[in-house]
């Protein structure tokens, strides 16, 4: 393994764009695995690699992908080139990059990615396990992102490691947020700190953990399964649970940010600690909670998040809130209508329905984009689910 960190932090990576591809001699599920969407990210591309060399096809049920993300960053250990991928995935942005003639460089990945996504989906079978690998710029536990649909909540739980809701909220285009919206399970995991060695590992831990909770390979054909596991429990310090994003600081194109240093994702802050300095003022928490991605590299526009653990008792909640489709209820109230039904996008008014706490629509799956100065667009992801396809498997 040392020889594969050293190759990851000291030369330029030379890939393709399929790593590779093993197709199981029986029957199952398609995995899908993303490494190195941003380019300066490349330990979950060689840990894609170590799985590939690794993972014997006679033990495999269905297909694995191994794909990597933005070639032209990845050549340059950049983040990006022009623009950051992971905010590009949105139907509109896809749709004029579809009639553009000139494109950038992410716009030209994100069209190989597209092509090869919807090959995929045309030529496997259901049901579809979608994983985006990534590492941050600070310290961290290893954690999972995902869009607030029932069956990621499910499917994430079985792994031992903290699980964030709600980052589709704050960041638009991610690569994630469009495959779930296509219905699909997906999950964005983080390993740990950019170029570590523990990322590495962390990131074969998990796939090989993904591999046997998605039935690709039975428990006993993971001749590591409990190391692992264990791995895995010991990064995450035994935290587990779920978060909440409660607030995301924003980086604008000609701010001066830099963190102050020391801080670690997950670290407790109480309201009014000084985190940061931007254009030579000093940015303090507005909230007491917990430190979330603190941004320690001159790319990105994302600052810090700051995150909230979410009590059991409202998780429960709001899966039978979901359940009962609870939701239907919501546009016989005042200031709110659906804008698309089918697809689970509700319009609030907000000189009328701003009395609405977030936390209320949050419950019951939605997630809110301001529209213009009065409304305010809701998704739910429930409503787009493709829950059918994964009702028997054994996780759910």
């Amino acid at each position: 393994m040392t020889s594969v960190y050293n190759k990851a932090v000291n030369s330029t990576v030379n890939i393709n764009r399929i790593i590779g591809t093993i197709q199981g001699d029986l029957p199952g599920p398609t995995l899908v695995i993303f490494g190195g969407i941003h380019g300066n990210e490349t330990s979950g591309i060689f840990a894609l690699k170590s799985i590939l060399e690794s993972v014997n096809n006679t033990n495999v049920k269905g297909t694995i992908y191994a794909i990597s993300g933005n070639l032209k960053a990845l050549e340059q250990h950049q983040r990006f080139i022009d623009k950051d991928l992971n905010r590009y995935w949105t139907k509109e942005h896809i749709e004029v990059i579809k009639q553009s003639k000139t494109l950038n460089t992410e716009e030209s990945e994100l069209q190989e990615l597209l092509y090869i996504l919807e090959d995929i989906l045309k030529s496997n079978e259901p049901p579809f396990y979608f994983i985006d690998l990534h590492t941050t710029s600070s310290k961290t536990f290893p954690f999972i992102t995902l869009s607030d649909a029932l069956i990621n909540r499910k499917f994430a739980k079985q792994f031992p490691v903290p699980i964030v809701l709600g980052i589709e909220e704050y960041l638009n285009g991610a690569l994630l947020s469009y495959i779930n919206e296509l219905g699909y399970v997906s999950l964005g995991f983080e390993s740990g700190q950019h170029d570590a060695m523990a990322a590495i590992n962390n990131h074969i831990a998990f796939i090989n953990l993904a591999l046997v909770f998605s039935g690709i390979v039975l428990k006993q054909d993971c001749f590591k399964f409990s190391e692992y596991y264990e791995q895995l429990q010991k990064a995450a310090n035994n935290s587990v649970g779920f978060f909440e994003i409660v607030y995301l600081y924003k980086i604008q194109e000609q701010d001066t940010f830099k963190m102050i240093n020391g801080f670690e994702s997950f670290q407790p802050i109480a309201k009014g600690t000084k985190l940061a300095i931007n254009n030579n003022k000093v940015i303090e928490s507005p909230y007491k909670g917990s430190i979330f991605m603190p941004l320690y590299q001159k790319k990105g526009t994302d600052g810090f998040f700051i995150i909230k653990h979410i009590a059991p008792f409202f998780l429960k909640l709001s899966t039978v809130l979901r359940l009962i489709k609870f939701d239907n209820l919501l546009v016989v109230l005042p200031g709110i209508s659906w804008l698309n039904k089918n697809e689970g996008v509700l319009q609030v008014n907000l000189k009328i329905a701003r009395f609405f706490a977030k936390s209320f629509f949050h419950l019951l799956g939605y997630r809110s984009k301001q529209f213009d100065k009065t409304h305010l667009r809701l998704k739910n992801r429930e409503r787009v689910a493709k829950t059918e396809i994964y009702k028997n498997e054994s996780w759910y």
